[in-house]
């Protein structure tokens, strides 16, 4: 079909170089005068190409995105990606917000813009829920739930070990970073009382099942130092399912960040240095990582919006351990019963009834009346003595 429409232009033009009169020409071949003058118009002698088509695109788009605007997403892209912050096209949107830059692109042509560029990262893909109901805790106003992860062994020049207690307020995304040069007790004391200096107590803390948060495999019911701290300040401790990573889901997401912006990136030869950069790398995060879920706002952005008022420890060292032990409160496992109906609190097994088999249940430890009881959503189940 395009030979043809070529031959036709090249036969026109060619019979119009042979002085046939125009009339003549268009007739044959049912085409206009325009046609053809636009035709013999365009061609050159020694120009092969003459008779193509050539791109419709108007030379001047008053619509488009300046030059100027694209060099300032792709500098700004690259001074985010430099601070090791978030560099997608929401982050660069909020950045140029921030700078009041005029007129302000969309997220679709910022998009563009970086696609036009190779400036664009492949996102992993989310967790989908497998339908089962999962007893989430309230996350709406900050310090109301905070996930707490123990990240290491890890290693400074030296060597040096050292661990680190990460916690993430999972309203704001605000963090607290302590490294540990241990997972003894006292260390885990000193860890979370130095958080709590600067975050703040919160209502909730979940964490997974490390031994290091509940005491001892031997001695499961003999209350671990950070359960005794817990129950003695009124914070609820959750722990998460067994082999279920992703139920701390926030921090361990933050971990992710913690290794590849900070441990990977920042040279430390001693526990000073050490602790001094984590401060440092906590800050950074509070004050200048934006958030889509906070509209764009830090986590202490977020924090001064809400107006919440934080509570803070009053002594200013940790309590020594062993600490004493708690006559009243509750903490709490979440677990997911299979088809043994067996319910694991750390190592010891209780029999559960048939209707919890494939769910979620929330077995709490009462401190007071010594006894655990089983949830299956807002309904007890079953109920242990637990002395």
């Amino acid at each position: 079909m395009k030979k043809t429409i070529l031959k036709k232009r090249s036969e026109a033009v060619k019979r119009y170089l042979a002085d046939e009169p125009p009339r003549s020409i268009c007739s044959s071949l049912r085409k206009s005068k325009a046609w053809l003058y636009k035709w013999v118009k365009r061609f050159h002698v020694g120009d092969s190409a003459w008779c193509q088509d050539q791109s419709k695109q108007p030379h001047l788009s008053p619509n488009r995105t300046t030059e100027e605007i694209e060099e300032i997403v792709k500098m700004v892209r690259l001074s985010l990606y430099n601070k090791d912050l978030f560099c997608g096209d929401q982050a660069i949107f909020w950045e140029l917000e921030h700078m009041q830059i005029q007129p302000l692109p969309s997220l679709r042509t910022i998009n563009r813009i970086l696609s036009r560029h190779g400036l664009t990262h492949r996102r992993t893909g989310r967790y989908e829920p497998k339908g089962k109901l999962y007893p989430q805790l309230p996350a709406l106003v900050p310090n109301q739930t905070h996930q707490m992860d123990l990240v290491g062994p890890c290693y400074l020049q030296g060597p040096l070990r050292f661990y680190s207690l990460n916690t993430v307020d999972v309203s704001i995304n605000r963090c607290g970073i302590q490294p540990t040069l241990s997972r003894s007790s006292q260390s885990i004391l000193d860890a979370l009382w130095a958080v709590w200096k600067r975050m703040g107590i919160p209502q909730n803390i979940q964490v997974d099942n490390d031994m290091a948060f509940y005491g001892s495999a031997a001695h499961p019911r003999g209350m671990g130092a950070l359960i005794r701290l817990c129950l003695l300040y009124g914070v609820q401790l959750w722990f998460i399912p067994i082999s279920e990573p992703w139920r701390n889901g926030v921090v361990e997401k933050f971990n992710d960040h913690y290794r590849q912006k900070f441990l990977k990136k920042t040279t430390m030869t001693s526990v000073n240095e050490l602790q001094q950069a984590s401060l440092v790398y906590e800050n950074k995060h509070n004050s200048s990582y934006r958030y889509s879920k906070l509209k764009g706002k830090t986590p202490l952005a977020a924090l001064a919006h809400s107006e919440q008022n934080l509570v803070f420890p009053n002594p200013a060292e940790a309590p020594r351990h062993p600490l004493e032990k708690p006559e009243s409160g509750r903490y709490h496992h979440v677990r997911f019963i299979r088809s043994d109906l067996r319910l694991n609190i750390f190592g010891e097994f209780f029999p559960a009834p048939p209707e919890t088999q494939y769910e979620y249940v929330v077995a709490t430890v009462d401190v007071k009346e010594r006894k655990l009881k089983l949830f299956l959503g807002i309904n007890q189940v079953e109920e242990y003595r637990y002395d």
